[in-house]
């Protein structure tokens, strides 16, 4: 019927408008509730974070769909990738500044973009994090805000990893 712009989907409905597009709907949530800097300069370095976590990102949602015999070979490409180019850059950002959050000190998109990123290699990685404590303070820190605590539980709202049928799903769907 039209409501979605590119035929594709995420669509939200908030505040009377239909959006779609991932990215413009994360930054409208985040200007909506203050989780995107006091100034441009901040809207800046949060916007560098995320897309760096989201180019990272990429690679962990493509990962279930790679065919059996890549599967070793993108794992080892996450874990480079993660540990040598990613992870290097925000445990350098907490470290030189010295603060509980990647900008401002101020919780923003950009720590929930990490702790989404950190978790998600962590499921595929679970040592990815050994060489970087700043890092781990960080998971520390955000795992236990009561929000994030909450959807961590078992039972919330978070989406698990794609088990096999999902993938056959998803698969069986861009084959047509």
């Amino acid at each position: 019927d039209g409501v979605l712009m590119f035929q594709q989907v995420p669509l939200v409905e908030i505040d009377g408008m239909k959006m779609v597009q991932t990215r413009a709907i994360l930054s409208y949530i985040a200007g909506k509730y203050n989780l995107y800097g006091k100034d441009l300069k901040e809207r800046a370095l949060i916007d560098m974070y995320v897309e760096g976590i989201t180019d990272l990102m990429q690679m962990i949602l493509v990962f279930p769909f790679s065919p059996p015999e890549a599967k070793e070979k993108n794992l080892d490409s996450i874990k480079e990738r993660a540990t040598n180019r990613y992870f290097p850059v925000y445990e350098k950002v907490l470290k030189q500044h010295g603060q509980e959050f990647l900008v401002g000190n101020k919780f923003s998109w950009a720590d929930v973009q990490l702790i989404e990123a950190i978790l998600a290699v962590e499921e595929k990685i679970p040592a990815v994090l050994s060489g970087f404590p700043q890092l781990q303070a960080f998971k520390i820190r955000m795992s236990n805000m009561p929000t994030i605590k909450k959807f961590l539980q078992p039972g919330s709202p978070r989406k698990p990893p794609p088990d096999e049928y999902y993938v056959e799903t998803v698969l069986k769907i861009f084959k047509k």
